[in-house]
């Protein structure tokens, strides 16, 4: 015995030391010891946390016995870790899952897993970092940034949204320490955000039951400029009907001398929203004939580009009775509450009908710079395989940035003028290869255009809508002389604006087209006529053809958004938070 403690304290405490005794395979080297001063309680599960965060970055260590998907995306986890941290995946976990066979992980959706809002990829695996190795890791910027250049990304809405998920989850998966955290977190965002960007802070405050984060929401927006219209359409009930009794005790109380709200024009501007919101264009027009009411006082054009589906808004427009460039309450233009919406065919329809770019709101924003600052660069930056649709975000903020520097119309059209001869074979030809080469921005410019592209060429798919004018080599037998000639001259005028609005709007897209036109004649692209070998040697041309034009295209568009990226907005820097004008109604 006292020989094996002479053995013992003999050994020096390092890194080098080895077990004496047995082969040396088995050896085991000592652990360092730290530093005198060091607490060792710390250390320990400092170095804990490190080993199990390796079961969330090490693919060597995936033991995982579950998936959560998000986003499509499966997610591996650990159910003994989930259950040991948190009381909401104890209980999930303890009920038979009927989505797994028998060796199979069991897997969950996200989707069923979230009674409201919803959480991201980027945001679940931050969320997992914490439970797993106990410490808070950065925001991803990818998600918790926009793409505004002169935002300080303090409060913009990718920002906003990111907490707001982790406020979600949080709160569902029952992590108090977590909820305090975002809490806090969203609870400075209020006095900086734009008025709209408080109510999804509003809406997860409402949902995870935050009676003080609420109320400073509330606070905000009975403050905020937003007119009763949105508050009534985005949020709850409960909340709404407060904003609006505090808006209306303020003013009771300041003895303020505001206008009151016309009972009769309040409600000939509700029957038309209401119309608007049915899909009713034709009850809209009946409205308007039987009073001397009209769309512009009404907002109707705001409120469809808000709230109603795009198909809408093109009737609305097609009525030709609504300012474009019409200033609501805010000070908001139909384009600003578009680039609000992100919805990219309401974009080009207001631009081709004549909506202007370069307008601001009264703190200094124009279109293309509020939908940069609703995006993240997950979305602007995201990738996409040669022949299919680009992104969508992207073009939309090039097509907004390309008309702020457009001269003018008629520099644009002496630009399109060429085309306009064209034969209707050409024509055809080159509408069709456009949807083969650049589906999105091809139905962009079909959408501007108010077309319908058709082709035949098999592999070239049809989109034949109702109401489509048909392709002008197609022939009906049972079609009068007359009606033919009509219906030709109605499928050139919307292959020449379909053209004119990709030359306009996409210029690059159009000079490739160019070349490929002018370099490779496409009769030998009829992939359905011919041997089956001259049918295949034609794919594999075809397939070709394709690889080379989208390399061309891809050359020249990184070329545009090098200089894109030298300039991220054309106006000064939004102003957020501070004093901000009173309420006021449409």
């Amino acid at each position: 015995m006292e020989n094996a403690i002479e053995t013992t304290s003999s050994f020096s405490f390092d890194s080098s030391s080895y077990l004496s005794k047995g082969p040396s395979s088995h050896r085991v080297p000592f652990p360092d010891v730290p530093e005198p001063g060091v607490n060792l309680e710390n250390l320990s599960l400092s170095k804990l946390s490190g080993n199990l965060e390796r079961l969330l970055l090490d693919g060597e260590y995936d033991y995982s016995d579950a998936e959560i998907v998000v986003e499509g995306i499966p997610v591996g986890v650990h159910r003994c870790i989930l259950a040991a941290r948190s009381q909401f995946f104890h209980e999930l976990f303890m009920k038979v899952d009927g989505n797994s066979t028998s060796g199979d992980k069991p897997r969950y959706l996200m989707s069923d897993l979230m009674p409201y809002g919803g959480v991201g990829y980027e945001a679940f695996n931050v969320f997992l970092h914490y439970l797993y190795t106990g410490k808070h890791k950065s925001s991803p910027p990818e998600v918790s940034q926009c793409v505004y250049g002169a935002c300080a990304h303090d409060a913009c809405r990718p920002a906003i949204n990111y907490a707001v998920e982790l406020m979600y989850a949080s709160a569902t998966f029952q992590m108090k320490e977590l909820v305090l955290l975002f809490q806090r977190r969203l609870l400075s965002f209020i006095d900086k955000a734009l008025d709209e960007d408080v109510i999804p802070i509003a809406m997860a405050a409402f949902h995870c039951q935050l009676d003080q984060l609420l109320s400073h929401c509330i606070e905000r927006l009975v403050r905020s400029d937003l007119d009763s219209v949105c508050i009534d359409k985005e949020l709850p009930h409960e909340i709404s009907s407060k904003v609006k009794l505090l808006r209306k005790k303020s003013l009771e109380e300041a003895e303020s001398s505001v206008e009151e709200e016309d009972p009769v024009r309040e409600k000939r501007m509700s029957r038309i929203h209401k119309a608007l919101e049915s899909d009713d264009v034709e009850l809209v027009r009946l409205l308007l004939s039987e009073s001397n009411f009209t769309l512009d006082d009404a907002h109707a054009l705001h409120y469809a580009v808000s709230y109603c589906d795009p198909k809408v808004v093109k009737e609305v427009l097609a009525l030709g009775l609504a300012d474009l460039n019409l200033r609501n309450s805010r000070g908001y233009t139909v384009l600003h509450v578009a680039a609000r919406r992100k919805e990219s065919s309401i974009l080009v329809a207001l631009l081709a009908k004549g909506a202007r770019a370069s307008e601001t709101t009264m703190d200094g924003r124009n279109a293309v710079s509020i939908w940069r600052s609703l995006t993240r660069p997950k979305d602007y930056n995201a990738n996409t395989k040669q022949g299919q649709e680009s992104n969508k975000d992207r073009i939309c903020i090039e097509i907004l940035e390309r008309e702020m520097r457009r001269t003018s119309i008629s520099a644009n059209m002496s630009m399109i003028s060429p085309d306009l001869n064209m034969k209707p074979d050409d024509l055809e030809d080159r509408v069709a290869f456009a949807r083969l080469f650049f589906p999105a921005e091809a139905r962009l410019a079909k959408d501007m255009a108010n077309a319908d592209s058709t082709s035949t060429y098999t592999g070239l798919p049809a989109s034949k809508s109702k109401g489509s004018s048909g392709d002008t080599r197609e022939v009906d037998l049972n079609e009068t002389t007359s009606a033919q000639d009509k219906r030709l001259q109605l499928r050139l005028q919307e292959l020449r604006k379909t053209v004119e609005m990709g030359r306009r709007y996409f210029p690059h897209c159009s000079e490739v087209l160019d070349k490929f036109l002018d370099d490779d004649v496409p009769d030998a692209l009829y992939l359905d006529k011919g041997t089956p070998a001259e049918q295949k040697t034609k794919k594999m041309r075809f397939l070709e053809l394709k690889e080379d034009v989208q390399m061309a295209f891809n050359k020249d568009m990184e070329k545009n958004r090098s200089v894109l990226s030298s300039s991220s907005s054309f106006s000064s820097s939004p102003k957020r938070g501070g004093t901000r004008k009173a309420w006021s109604k449409r």
